[in-house]
């Protein structure tokens, strides 16, 4: 805000807007509740929007079927119709049956909190009852009728002990004032003649809190006002949506939610037509309707033949060792006449493609190659091995090796193998 404008806030203006008359023009107020469903904002609509000078600026969208989403939908020149919410003191035969059931309302909670004091009265009855029948002197044993054959256990006399029970409510226990209180020194006979009466503070008298009700009136406005929409949410456009979920995201499943059907649909058919994409499912589930987006698939437990364990060659892989096999499933029937799937090695064995498992660095090559004696250095993104061999890693993701046919390109291409997990 400018140094030269004076700054109001809703809260010291009263229903009546009479604080706006007095504030010179122009101005600018700032109100809540984007949306006009209620607040200071609807009110100040109500008296604003037919004048042409005025300018209504709405900083995000609005929800349909709001008074916002109306009033950015027409034009100029428009009449619309807005519905005020207004306070109004209770009268006659309301206010007759207001102050009843206040009253009888009054008389059940002090009526409770009378049982309370008459239960607790009750309690401390108890116990000084049960300390006044408690005897900590034994009885001597003229005073029994009867007398056992078995020993009896004697008690000796004692300082007599009674607990305070603690007392509490739902907001925890009993504050005791008397704990807190701070014992005031005592005023000297001199100060007392010299220091003279202080007036007492009189507190000015409230009125009476008056009950209302709330009388909704509904008025029709003409729309004269510029109604603008600059957009302050922060939020991304579809085209923004769209790159990043191409170039960035790549998602293998969607769920489009929190849209409208329209835009929603739209999205879905993007990324549809969009074969670098490779999304598989698309879900836009509407209002209620629920989604199963679960990723699990079909698994089966299967037992190996010993002579396939055997005949399989591992190779690992960080923490995990993996092996190709060519095998066959055959089901059998265990002990227990149930079915239990089994793996048989094949007898005439296809043969396939090696498969690299794992990602290297550039950075962890090199490590590799100084350590093994051969000098190896980054120039431009590209790894140059004795000035001869050169590693570089291609727009796919996959490491090459070029260089002339010697020594060291072999021994570099097994190191670079050795990291690998070929199966």
């Amino acid at each position: 805000i400018p140094p030269n404008w004076q700054s109001i806030s809703s809260s010291g203006i009263n229903a009546e807007y009479g604080e706006l008359e007095k504030i010179p023009s122009p101005y600018v107020l700032l109100t809540s509740m984007s949306d006009l469903s209620c607040g200071f904002a609807r009110n100040l609509l109500a008296v604003s929007a037919d004048a042409k000078e005025n300018c209504i600026i709405v900083t995000q969208r609005t929800k349909p079927d709001t008074l916002a989403s109306k009033l950015l939908s027409n034009s100029i020149n428009n009449t619309i119709d807005i519905t005020i919410g207004k306070r109004v003191p209770l009268e006659g035969k309301e206010l007759e049956e207001y102050l009843a059931s206040a009253a009888k309302k009054q008389q059940e909670t002090g009526r409770m909190e009378v049982e309370e004091e008459g239960e607790e009265t009750d309690e401390e009855q108890e116990d000084d009852q049960a300390l006044v029948q408690r005897h900590d002197v034994p009885i001597p044993e003229e005073t029994h009728h009867k007398k056992s054959f078995f020993k009896q256990h004697k008690v000796y006399p004692m300082f007599p002990f009674h607990e305070e029970k603690m007392k509490w409510d739902e907001y925890g226990e009993f504050i005791k004032h008397e704990h807190f209180r701070i014992e005031e020194e005592p005023i000297k006979e001199e100060e007392m003649e010299t220091e003279k009466p202080k007036p007492i503070p009189v507190a000015p008298a409230t009125p009476a809190e008056i009950p209302t009700k709330c009388v909704t009136s509904r008025i029709k406005t003409q729309v004269n006002c510029k109604v603008k929409f600059i957009d302050f949410e922060g939020r991304s456009d579809g085209e923004s949506i769209k790159r990043i979920l191409a170039a960035v995201l790549k998602p293998r499943q969607m769920v489009i939610v929190h849209g409208t059907p329209d835009s929603s649909r739209h999205l879905a058919e993007f990324c549809r037509d969009n074969k670098d994409m490779g999304v598989s499912h698309i879900f836009v589930p509407g209002i209620g309707e629920t989604v199963d987006a679960t990723s699990e698939r079909h698994i089966y437990q299967v037992k190996l033949k010993d002579a396939l364990v055997t005949a399989a060659k591992f190779s690992r892989a960080n923490d995990a060792e993996l092996a190709w096999i060519d095998a066959v499933i055959d089901v059998q029937l265990n002990a227990d006449k149930e079915e239990v799937a089994m793996l048989e090695p094949m007898v005439n064995k296809p043969g396939h493609i090696p498969v690299f498992i794992n990602e290297p660095r550039l950075s962890n090559l090199r490590q590799t190659l100084i350590k093994s004696g051969i000098q190896a250095e980054f120039n431009g993104g590209v790894l140059v091995c004795n000035n001869k061999i050169a590693i570089r890693r291609n727009a796919s993701g996959t490491i090459q090796i070029e260089g002339s046919v010697c020594d060291d390109y072999y021994k570099i291409r097994s190191l670079l193998y050795g990291m690998y997990a070929i199966i």
